[in-house]
């Protein structure tokens, strides 16, 4: 699966830099100027990691409130804060608003940043894998592997973002049963409105349509949420 990033820098010059270094590594890297156009983009989806400056434009402190603003939206997302500003004050309170690191622009490297992401993103599928539920899921043409994050629709490949895979795992787990959002958001590990529910089902289908045209095994119930219809 191909994890999605979200770079929250000013700078168009490091933003291009960082962004690239990434995408070098194969990651999925959104890119963001502004505290409000994160935050927008994130009221839509959230990512599977962040990366913050703490000084966006004008706004001194615009990194320290998206971070806080990410993690009311979800208590698991990895947030690092990657900023000029290094004093201990600064790092005690990024640490402090829930960020998983706090590294500054001068140490660190273009090599180092995706090292950085690589190890958080193996701590992240080490807390996920501590659980007693089957790690294989087979229904018909849907095969899932939760040890692997790896989704296959009649044979293929389907590239999920994190919050997709568990959202499709949540689902797929028990067909025809109903689950609704508050369910969805518990099993992703995220806390956004309904309607950013329905853009991630949303998006999901799409990629198995992508391979499968006549895909319609995700099915909406008015009023109640939805169901992996097998």
């Amino acid at each position: 699966m191909t994890y999605r990033i979200a770079l929250v820098e000013d700078d168009c010059r490091l933003q291009a830099n960082y962004a690239q270094a990434l995408q070098r590594e194969g990651y999925d890297v959104a890119t963001y100027s502004s505290k409000s156009e994160a935050m927008s983009a994130f009221a839509r989806a959230l990512p599977d990691l962040a990366i913050l400056d703490v000084m966006l434009g004008e706004e001194m402190a615009g990194g320290f409130d998206l971070c806080q603003h990410l993690r009311s939206l979800s208590p698991v997302i990895p947030i690092i804060f990657l900023t000029a500003r290094n004093s201990d004050l600064d790092r005690v309170s990024g640490l402090r608003l829930g960020a998983w690191d706090y590294l500054t622009k001068d140490t660190t490297t273009l090599d180092f940043l995706p090292a950085r992401i690589s190890a958080l993103f193996r701590t992240v599928e080490a807390l996920r894998s501590n659980t007693t539920e089957n790690k294989i899921i087979q229904h018909k043409d849907l095969q899932i592997d939760e040890d692997r994050k790896e989704v296959y629709w009649k044979g293929h490949p389907i590239s999920l973002t994190l919050t997709e895979f568990w959202i499709l795992v949540c689902l797929a787990r028990r067909p025809g049963h109903v689950k609704n959002h508050e369910q969805l958001m518990e099993a992703a590990s995220v806390i956004v409105t309904n309607n950013a529910i329905a853009a991630h089902i949303r998006r999901i289908r799409d990629k198995f349509q992508d391979v499968d045209s006549d895909f319609k095994a995700i099915r909406s119930e008015y009023g109640m949420g939805y169901r992996w219809q097998p």
